[in-house]
């Protein structure tokens, strides 16, 4: 019976695990070093390979006698972080980065046997946990007590990371497992301090501590906002009236201002009669009224009136081809 290459995949790596045993973890600190120990009861050994995710990192021939052990690394830059302490078997990585994360495997092959001595390790490079963030969530604030959420994360390097809360107060500790705590404070209780620690499997830290009566410092306020926001929407049709009533004014008052710049003129009206009538006798009358008077007769010294007489012989004083008469005697009155 034929067998799929799924198949002869499978078969491989379970030959490959039973003689290995079980996958080893180790784990690492950015920038620090770990060692991927062999403990090798083969007694001839000629050659051991170390691969890192299937590709060779360092091949090493032991000493003998009359020969110095061989070590090649196959990447150059890795030449100053492979190490082989105390001429053991035994590989040490130096300087770890986060692409050291992955599987590394030793064969030790050996004359004396038909197959390799094999040995794999699971690495797995964290970072240092820096202080983790707390945020609040929605606060709800009834009667005096304060309600609300602590959510405990971290911004950077969150990889397996575990979270814990301590609440110190009250008579005693509180510890809560997650990320998220709740908490319910009630205004005038016994001030109460939350910290959150946060771990990985190199390092831990915490967070500063939190009050809660600054969190909830608001809770009293919340029965007397709708207090609060009804004298304010009351206000506001006060504050336009009082607008609609200025701009009114102030229209009637410009309107008011025209007139006076017709008044400020001066009025001289002048009435003159016709100077040819057909009666005999024409009379010219002559008003000159003064600016700022409305009604000459609120003044009469102010007034002026002049009358003249003209004789009844003049027969066409309109006429230029007439020959004018000798200047005749005419009589003035003057009133005041």
């Amino acid at each position: 019976m034929a067998c799929s290459p799924a198949c002869l995949i499978f078969i491989s790596l379970l030959c490959q695990f039973t003689a290995s045993g079980t996958l080893m973890k180790k784990v690492g600190a950015l920038g620090g070093s770990v060692t991927f120990p062999v403990e090798s009861t083969v007694k001839q050994v000629d050659s051991i390979v170390w691969t890192f995710n299937a590709t060779t990192l360092v091949t090493m021939q032991p000493a003998v006698p009359d020969k110095k052990a061989t070590i090649i690394v196959t990447q150059n830059r890795n030449k100053e972080r492979v190490v082989f302490p105390n001429d053991s078997y035994s590989l040490k990585l130096l300087k770890l980065k986060k692409n050291d994360s992955g599987i590394y495997r030793v064969e030790i092959h050996s004359s004396s046997s038909q197959s390799p001595f094999t040995q794999e390790y699971g690495l797995h490079v964290y970072e240092y946990l820096s202080k983790p963030k707390v945020t609040m969530g929605l606060q709800n604030n009834k009667n005096g007590t304060c309600i609300t959420n602590l959510t405990c994360s971290m911004e950077q390097g969150g990889e397996d990371v575990t979270y814990s809360w301590k609440a110190l107060g009250q008579g005693g500790n509180k510890s809560h497992n997650g990320s998220i705590l709740p908490i319910s404070w009630r205004l005038g209780e016994r001030d109460l301090t939350f910290i959150c620690t946060a771990r990985n499997p190199i390092s831990n830290s915490s967070s500063s501590p939190i009050l809660a009566w600054k969190l909830c410092k608001d809770a009293d306020d919340g029965d007397s906002y709708s207090s609060l926001v009804l004298p304010y929407l009351l206000l506001v049709p006060f504050l336009l009236c009082i607008l609609v009533l200025v701009l009114f004014l102030t229209m009637r008052r410009e309107r008011r201002k025209e007139p006076t710049d017709s008044e400020k003129r001066m009025d001289i009206h002048r009435e003159i009669p016709n100077v040819c009538p057909h009666s005999g006798e024409n009379t010219v009358y002559e008003i000159i009224r003064y600016a700022n008077k409305i009604n000459a007769e609120e003044d009469p010294l102010s007034t002026l009136y002049s009358t003249v007489q003209i004789p009844k012989k003049v027969e066409n004083p309109c006429s230029l081809t007439t020959k004018p008469d000798p200047p005749r005697l005419f009589t003035y009155e003057n009133v005041i």
